[in-house]
């Protein structure tokens, strides 16, 4: 479907390394006009960019999806030379995604150097975060150089956030919200604002991934590098590439493939460490918010995978949560019985929206 060519419209990209998931929606009411995903290859970067272009009709800015904004980026911004340079230096904490963002931005300069661009920031719906929760116990002056905890996932939270505000009083009052997908994180809201995250300085903390591995002992690192004579782009490697889903299983990085495989031992023993990791990081979020109103599901793993779903929220009844299976295997907005003491929902997640959204805010029409 092709969008009128007298309508403006927002174009919202989410560049990956090797595919381009973009969005088009009409600038005034921000309907979704068209959605895609197009492969990437080195030789095809710029035409690939134009033919989304294409597909957008009349465009008057395009939105990017970026990563990490630092502590500086906590809004979204319109990118100039000096913003780019900016972003530029955090590749580095986001070497899996914020290269790719960027890459687009740049492309897209190249071919058409007027063209308004708008950068929105993982990072910024975590600056709610109270102070100490975003602290390490490492010595201050490292803290002051922006090591610190970070969090991300923040436009797929921000945008669950907003969704909880119209179906639950109080945005939900406690909830922690679980992203899972190729990537994967759990977020504490307060009434609808984040305070802590399961990621940290960098995506590659917390929940386990689909080839990233979560939480792990510093002191493994240190080990792999001095004992096991591992170089430094060795183990990042082996931590964002080889780890997760695809390293416990040995056979796939896809949960769904792992779901249809689960009487191999290797896939039943990677999706109940898989669910283990989810489940005490829900228990250290509770803990957090002093209790547990509201447990969300999104991404794709969270919204289309029920046995994820049941094998958490059974693990997590000592909370009170009972999940009607049905409603469960039929991925209805809302799975839990109606005498369970915590809600428990499925939410679509629409992160392209969320910054369409705050392009209209930043730019108007």
């Amino acid at each position: 479907m092709s969008t009128s060519a007298d309508v403006p419209h927002y174009l919202v990209l989410n560049s990956g390394s090797s595919t381009l998931k973009y969005a088009v929606f009409d600038a005034v009411d921000l309907k979704v006009a068209e959605r895609g995903v197009f492969e990437l290859t080195a030789d095809n970067y710029a035409e690939t960019l134009e033919e989304v272009l294409h597909h957008g009709g009349y465009v008057t800015a395009v939105g990017h999806r970026v990563v990490h904004g630092g502590t500086k980026h906590t809004k979204p911004l319109l990118i100039d030379d000096a913003a780019l340079a900016s972003l530029d230096k955090l590749c580095d904490l986001a070497p899996l995604h914020q290269p790719h963002n960027l890459h687009a931005v740049k492309v897209l300069r190249e071919l058409h150097p007027k063209l308004t661009q708008v950068a929105c920031f993982d990072t910024a719906f975590h600056q709610t975060q109270p102070a100490l929760h975003t602290r390490y116990a490492i010595p201050a002056s490292l803290q002051q150089q922006g090591i610190r905890r970070y969090g991300f996932h923040g436009l797929s939270y921000e945008y669950i956030s907003r969704q909880l505000a119209q179906q639950a009083q109080h945005c939900g009052g406690r909830a922690i919200v679980l992203h899972l997908g190729s990537g994967a994180s759990g977020c504490a809201m307060r009434d609808g604002c984040s305070i802590s995250s399961t990621m940290g300085f960098t995506a590659l903390d917390g929940l386990m991934m689909a080839t990233r591995c979560g939480t792990i002992d510093p002191g493994l690192v240190l080990h792999c590098q001095t004992q096991l004579n591992m170089s430094a782009a060795e183990v990042t490697s082996m931590l964002y590439k080889q780890s997760g889903l695809l390293g416990a299983s040995g056979i796939s990085d896809d949960m769904r493939q792992l779901v249809d495989q689960m009487t191999t031992p290797a896939a039943a023993e990677a999706i109940a460490l898989y669910c283990h990791y989810i489940v005490r990081a829900v228990g250290s979020l509770c803990a957090e918010l002093h209790g547990l109103d509201t447990l969300v599901f999104t991404a794709g793993v969270g919204e289309n995978q029920p046995l994820i779903r049941q094998r958490v929220s059974e693990a997590l009844s000592w909370l009170g949560i009972s999940i009607d299976e049905t409603a469960n295997q039929a991925g209805e907005s809302l799975i839990s019985k109606p005498g369970s003491r915590v809600k428990v929902r499925v939410i679509p997640t629409d992160e392209e929206w969320i910054i369409a959204h705050h392009m209209k805010a930043l730019l108007g029409h």
